[in-house]
């Protein structure tokens, strides 16, 4: 198990979304995504976002985040700005799922 950089890793929330993106709106999803993520990047508490694209025909993405503690995750969330900011992804998805939890172990490769 390794300590993180900002902290014990039982400390941190990861926040997983699955989206699954309109048929043929992958670019607007990544446009919109992309203005979104720089602004996300500077809120106190966020390590770090994570884009996965599908390798399937599901059209399902993966958006993954890292926090600090998951009360800068939630500050985050029930602010003012938060559901103004997140809107323009909205135009391109048509189901989103959410996780929250906490990392409790984290294996970094094999020992040297």
């Amino acid at each position: 198990m390794r300590t993180a950089q900002n902290g014990d890793p039982a400390d941190r929330l990861s926040v997983v979304y699955t989206v699954r993106v309109v048929e043929g709106g992958e670019q607007g999803f990544l446009d919109a995504y992309e203005r979104i993520r720089e602004s996300v990047a500077s809120v106190p508490g966020h390590i770090i976002d994570r884009l996965g694209e599908p390798i399937d025909d599901s059209r399902q993405w993966v958006i993954a985040s890292e926090w600090e503690t998951p009360e800068h995750f939630f500050a985050w969330q029930q602010g003012e700005d938060h559901r103004q900011l997140l809107a323009p992804l909205r135009d391109w998805v048509d189901q989103t799922q959410s996780l929250r939890y906490r990392v409790i172990q984290e294996t970094v490769g094999a020992p040297s």
